[in-house]
């Protein structure tokens, strides 16, 4: 692991002034981070000389509450704090599910829904140990996924030509339920949180850091799901959120693509309409039909089989909500 410096900041205000120079990073319960530090996944350039501790901030970043019925969770609020809340559970069922859907109960007990919304995307060339392939997101002039093994990969075509997949499990969840991610600058709608940025796949700036999650009252039902190939550890090969109340229906796939996608033409499908097998499969239909799957040859399977589970994904979240 490269040499860094190590700081607990006290105030946002501190932690933000480590930032400012653009080679350090935050820290939260490190079960992202410090993997990439560890099999040297990134150039030296991209690399950060500079570990900011956000679990140090006081007032603490830790906390889950109601406020005038919009829920405000803490940046640095574990993950299995928010599967296992009363709160949560009774009234933003999906982000509760996502919470205790993500990892194991061990990464759980560390990982924070900051650093779940913040992660990098997950590619294995972009992640291969030693910095071996130097593509696209770090600078470089070539996606791998494009010629190589893209079997995991977005069936939704490439942000810069970058076909890495957002691994978050929390996020489809903020953005199906129209949370907003407040930061030391401004608060964004879940939905504009993530981009592609060198490496990085959110819109944060390099000085900026997310405070609390603000997630507003929903009188509905809403569901996640998910598939994986280990279905109590592993990172999604495809989740889905939905919230369905009234007229109305918000659906969010991710893992199928550089940032979560919440997709109109599948809301509009079931918006309004009982929730049935038929008009789940019309939604889940409608979901993919725009989907833009990778080649495939004889070496390399390609992703195409991704677009049957994704739709399943939305069919399943759909039926969920009855």
């Amino acid at each position: 692991m490269r040499e860094f410096t190590h700081i607990n900041a006290t105030t946002i205000d501190e932690a933000v002034s480590a930032l400012k120079d653009g080679k350090a990073a935050v820290i939260g319960g490190g079960t992202d981070l410090i993997g990439t530090l560890r099999f040297y996944c990134l150039p030296d350039n991209l690399s950060p000389n500079v570990i900011v501790n956000l679990k140090t901030i006081k007032p603490s970043l830790d906390y889950i509450k109601e406020e005038g019925g919009t829920l405000k969770i803490g940046a640095c609020t574990r993950l299995e704090d928010i599967a296992k809340s009363s709160v949560v559970k009774g009234k933003w069922t999906a982000l509760a599910e996502a919470a205790l859907k993500t990892a194991s109960p061990h990464i759980r007990e560390s990982g924070t829904i900051g650093g779940n919304i913040c992660q990098l995307n997950r590619c294995w060339y972009f992640r291969k140990p030693n910095n071996r392939f130097n593509c696209i997101r770090k600078g470089g002039t070539t996606c791998y996924a494009l010629t190589g093994d893209n079997r995991y990969h977005s069936i939704f075509g490439g942000i810069k030509a970058c076909f890495a997949v957002n691994p978050s499990d929390t996020a489809p969840a903020l953005v199906a339920l129209n949370a907003k991610i407040v930061t030391n600058k401004r608060t964004i709608d879940a939905e504009g949180f993530w981009g592609f940025a060198t490496p990085g796949s959110t819109v944060l700036a390099a000085d900026e850091i997310v405070t609390e999650i603000q997630v507003p009252a929903f009188s509905g039902k809403s569901a996640f799901v998910k598939f994986a190939l280990r279905a109590s550890i592993d990172f999604p090969v495809v989740n889905c959120a939905a919230a369905i109340g009234g007229n109305s229906a918000s659906i969010c796939l991710n893992a199928v693509s550089n940032k979560p996608l919440k997709l109109a033409a599948a809301e509009q499908a079931i918006a309004g309409k009982p929730i049935n097998a038929a008009n789940a499969e019309a939604a889940g239909t409608a979901a993919v039909s725009t989907a833009a799957v990778l080649p495939e040859d004889g070496s390399n399977p390609g992703n195409k089989w991704k677009v049957q589970i994704a739709k399943a994904m939305v069919k399943k979240a759909i039926l969920a909500c009855a």
